[in-house]
């Protein structure tokens, strides 16, 4: 009797325990399935946001055609990427390496060759063109991007627009330099001080330089006043001090004459280094804070 009621304990213990055993590994296998999916999608998207945030910050889309975004009518329908460096901040200069292909530079000098004059100056009251012959002493000429046939000014002008946020229209014609050996461009600002100049309509706010050519030496676009040091050493406006740029191929250099709040930024002084070995080609941008008539 003690066997046979142990045997039926045990018998009914066994099929009221399996049912419960086979719903708890249910439960816990869909919460262990459900719980691992969903570790593994917030993982994964995780990684994609982590991934798109680094090819935004470095411009690049991991071979893959960039999904562009809604936009509105004066807007652009491709996703445009710029590499840069900033350089200083007093003043307010960005340096965009390999902006044009050296077919793009070397399209330009050509165009221009034939066409260079004596680099002229805006003279200040009181100064003469002798007075003044030493200051600057490259060759250059004016260019409108539509005067140029194989449409490379016009390629640069589009992309200078896109990488400064300010519109074509407020952008002078190109002014393409040259300098051979010995010459430079003394420090100077590019905004006019209606003080030493007269009345101004409108300012040059910034500066875009595209270097045409490399340099063998010397030449560099310098920065004397760069986080507003040398201010006060009595400064010639002659020796070549200060943030130095170094000329490449391709390279473009943005910078900054005014400051937000609209007044002139003393650190943008700025000049153009003695060449010393092989010849500059720059072709520079005056940008405004007007559109320009005389572009």
């Amino acid at each position: 009797m003690k066997s046979r009621k142990g045997k039926s304990t045990v018998g009914l213990r066994y099929k009221l325990s399996l049912p419960v055993v086979l719903v708890c590994c249910m439960v816990f296998f869909l919460a262990g399935f459900w719980g691992s999916s969903f570790i593994s999608q917030d993982d994964k998207g995780s990684s994609i946001n982590e991934g798109l945030h680094q090819q935004q910050l470095l411009g690049a889309n991991g071979g893959e055609k960039a999904v562009s975004f809604e936009h509105g009518e004066s807007g652009n329908s491709e996703i445009s990427s710029f590499s840069f460096q900033v350089l200083s901040w007093k003043p307010r200069a960005v340096l965009f390496p390999n902006f044009a292909s050296k077919e793009t530079c070397e399209a330009i000098i050509a165009f221009s060759r034939s066409r260079l004059q004596p680099s002229a100056l805006a003279l200040r009251k009181g100064e003469t063109v002798d007075s003044t012959k030493d200051i600057r002493t490259s060759s250059g000429t004016f260019v409108r991007a539509k005067e140029e046939k194989t449409g490379a000014l016009d390629w640069v002008e589009e992309k200078m627009a896109r990488a400064t946020m300010i519109p074509r229209a407020h952008g002078e014609a190109f002014n393409i330099l040259r300098y051979e050996f010995g010459q430079k461009y003394n420090s100077h600002y590019d905004v006019f001080d209606p003080a030493e100049y007269g009345p101004q309509n409108s300012q040059r706010m910034a500066s875009f330089l595209l270097y045409l050519s490399d340099v063998g030496e010397g030449g560099e676009t310098m920065f004397p006043f760069e986080n507003y040091e040398n201010v006060n050493i009595g400064y010639d406006y002659k020796e070549c001090i200060g943030l130095k740029v170094k000329p490449r191929q391709g390279d473009a250099l943005l910078f900054y004459s005014m400051l937000p709040n609209g007044t002139f930024d003393k650190a943008a002084l700025h000049g153009s280094c003695p060449v010393i070995k092989g010849e500059k080609w720059v072709a520079t941008k005056w940008i405004r804070d007007k559109p320009v008539s005389f572009r």
